[in-house]
């Protein structure tokens, strides 16, 4: 089997995922460049933004999987939002405690 470039292969797997979205959309995109998309949308409040697709190929590893690789980010993605949301409920709390702290200070007065 013929061993072709890393570059060819990259970009034949880009647009095999630029054409799978644009086939089930309808929407106005312009190729901006080998990687990118974009398509000009309003936003909730009116305005109009400029919103770019791009695709990134991720290298090929010796030691792991491409499902590996893929799952693993997705792994390291998760762990962070769990670990955000239990800072957030920390956050909460401690502003809560706070809050009361200072009503009760207020009320001894």
């Amino acid at each position: 089997m013929a061993n072709i470039s890393k570059t060819i292969v990259d970009k034949d797997l880009r647009e095999r995922v630029f054409d799978d979205i644009f086939d089930t959309t309808d929407g106005n995109y312009a190729k901006i460049n080998d990687r990118q998309y974009g398509c000009i949308l309003t936003d909730l409040n009116g305005h109009q933004r400029y919103v770019r697709i791009g695709a990134i190929v991720a290298e090929e590893r010796d030691d792991m999987t491409a499902e590996e690789l893929m799952q693993s980010e997705i792994d390291a993605y998760n762990a962070k939002q769990e670990a955000k949301a239990e800072k957030a409920q920390k956050k909460a709390k401690k502003i809560a405690s706070d809050t009361a702290k200072r009503e009760a200070k207020g009320e001894e007065k």
